[in-house]
């Protein structure tokens, strides 16, 4: 469309957007008067009588109704603004009751700074009601002079705008020079416009953000509250699977072999060569019991691991995978072990995932340190396609690094190649 190849300074006085925010700034004056004489009005009606009972449930009413206020601040940055701000926590009363709820409103954070938004909000509405409504009408009003400059009475051969006049001379605004210059400021202001509008907008934003959305922490608390089910549920789902293989592996190994030495036993005194032979696949069976116990620990916490760290760790998971792997490990410390334990067990699990899925010929492992942060990368030139859509192991592997405020990256065209970075906190 020609209008998105015009320049953005051409085509913001007519985009969409800039009017949306000027909205918002002619709605801001009204609903901000509105906000300001209710709150404070309720506030002062409760601390005026705070030496009686009704002075506390009037207070946590207007409360309240800031909170109401807020409700309609956050439908109209989400219209008009395009800013999606989440709700704030609720008052919760730990029990039931009127007075446990004007209790948790008077409480609430959340309450108290929908009320300093309602009081601040009205100067700050006052004056970008004033900048906005200047530069706006005085810009197009400018640059269209010349097209309604006849409504103004001609008198003695001058039309137009008088900018002076006494019983000497006059200066109108009618000659060609003039209506050019005239409009030249106007399309000036029309093109300055947009981002006077747009950073009026934009101070708006930071207040309803900051004062009408959840507290950093409420939502720090609510995200802990998050992690901390993903990090049992996670914990919950190894055990398990160490009891499946313990039962399924080793344990029914040791079982049969208790069982075999029993009769070898048995048939150690009538049949030494048989008794010899049973003993001989039992002392098999341990080997094969011993393998999976020590494949079972490796999967634990690897002993490599701690002793001497992610490089060496590392470049043992890397030879049991199917593809060649190139490791390069470049930590001049080792992070915390529990940052250390997630980091190996990541890595395990996509060379895992490249031995199973990808059908690569080659893949590499990159670890390094930046600044506070532990980067991850594994990479193949295998069929690609790999997502971390809900059920897969990726989901599963994102969710344990979100628990410790981790982040993972997947870049995984059909085709290939396949790029997964990881990021961790150096210290957990």
């Amino acid at each position: 469309m020609a209008h998105h190849r015009l320049p953005t300074a051409l085509r913001a006085p007519i985009e969409a957007r800039t009017w949306r925010e000027f909205g918002y700034l002619l709605l801001s004056l009204p609903l901000s008067v509105l906000y300001f004489g209710l709150s404070i009005a309720a506030v002062a009606l409760g601390a005026g009588l705070l030496i009686t009972f009704l002075g506390i449930p009037l207070l946590a009413g207007g409360l309240a109704m800031c909170r109401g206020f807020g409700a309609v601040e956050r439908g109209r940055a989400r219209g008009l603004l395009r800013l999606d701000v989440a709700d704030p926590e609720p008052a919760r009363a730990a029990k039931g009751g009127v007075m446990a709820w004007v209790g948790a409103v008077l409480k609430s954070g959340a309450s108290w700074r929908h009320l300093l938004y309602a009081v601040l909000h009205m100067p700050w509405a006052i004056f970008a009601f004033t900048v906005s409504v200047v530069f706006v009408v005085y810009g197009w009003a400018t640059l269209t002079y010349p097209l309604w400059m006849w409504v103004y009475p001609v008198f003695v051969g001058q039309d137009g705008i008088q900018l002076y006049g006494d019983s000497t001379h006059s200066i109108y605004l009618d000659s060609p020079l003039e209506l050019t210059l005239t409009g030249l400021l106007g399309l000036a202001l029309v093109l300055v416009t947009p981002w006077v509008v747009r950073a009026l907008a934009n101070v708006d934003r930071l207040m309803v953000a900051g004062l009408l959305g959840p507290s950093r922490l409420a939502s720090r608390v609510f995200e802990l509250e998050s992690d901390r089910g993903v990090v049992v549920d996670t914990a919950a789902a190894d055990l398990r699977r160490i009891e499946r293989d313990l039962h399924d592996g080793a344990q029914a190994r040791l079982v049969a072999l208790a069982m075999d030495l029993g009769l070898a036993k048995e048939k150690l005194a009538e049949d030494p060569r048989a008794a010899a032979r049973m003993v001989d696949e039992a002392h098999g069976e341990v080997k094969t019991a011993l393998q999976e116990l020590r494949d079972l620990a490796r999967g634990i916490h690897p002993a490599v691991l701690t002793d001497r760290g992610l490089d060496a760790a590392l470049s043992a998971v890397a030879a049991r995978c199917t593809a060649p792997v190139s490791v390069d490990v470049d930590l001049a410390s080792r992070p915390a072990p529990a940052i250390e334990g997630i980091a190996y067990f990541t890595v395990s699990e996509l060379l895992q995932n490249v031995s199973k899925h990808a059908r690569a010929r080659q893949a590499w492992v990159d670890v390094w340190r930046t600044g506070d942060k532990l980067l991850l990368q594994v990479r193949d030139d295998g069929q690609g396609g790999a997502s971390m859509e809900s059920g897969s192991g990726l989901a599963g592997l994102a969710e344990r690094l979100d628990a410790v405020d981790g982040v993972l990256a997947i870049d995984s065209p059909a085709g290939g190649p396949t790029t997964v970075t990881a990021e961790l906190p150096w210290r957990g």
